[in-house]
Parts: C-alpha cells; structure tokens; sequence
C-alpha cells in the first residue's frame, strides 16, 4: 500500500486552539463538521477513524504528516 501524506500545512493548534505535536486527527465532530484536533480533543469530540469518520496522521521525522490509520 501506498503511503499517503498530509499535504496541506498544519498549525501549531487544533481547530479548538489546542496544540498539535506529533499526531494530529482529520475527523468528523460528534457536531456534524469536520476539524483538525489533537489527540485530547479528538478523544472528547471525534467520531472515530475510517471511512466517512476520519483520519489520524502522524508527523515524520522529515517534518511530513503520515497518515497512519483511517
């Protein structure tokens, strides 16, 4: 399979102002729009990963953003 990257940039903060360091989701809310959230508020807030629920990446030692499951 094919790895697939992140290829938008990606804040020092989630869409809720909380900060992002080596993981970051791309998830549906439990409120219906899709955000970027750390792995706090995805916990509080995210519907799960896989298709039509989200995806979680994972930053790279060459600085880029792996999608690791979802």
């Amino acid at each position: 399979m094919k790895a697939k990257y992140w290829t938008s940039g990606v804040k020092s903060v989630d869409d809720f102002g909380r900060r992002i360091t080596d993981h970051f989701y791309d998830s549906r809310t439990k409120f219906g729009p899709w955000a970027i959230m750390n792995e706090e508020t995805f916990r509080q807030l995210g519907v799960g990963v896989g298709t039509g629920r989200g995806q979680q990446y994972a930053k790279q030692s060459d600085g880029r953003w792996l999608k690791v499951e979802g």
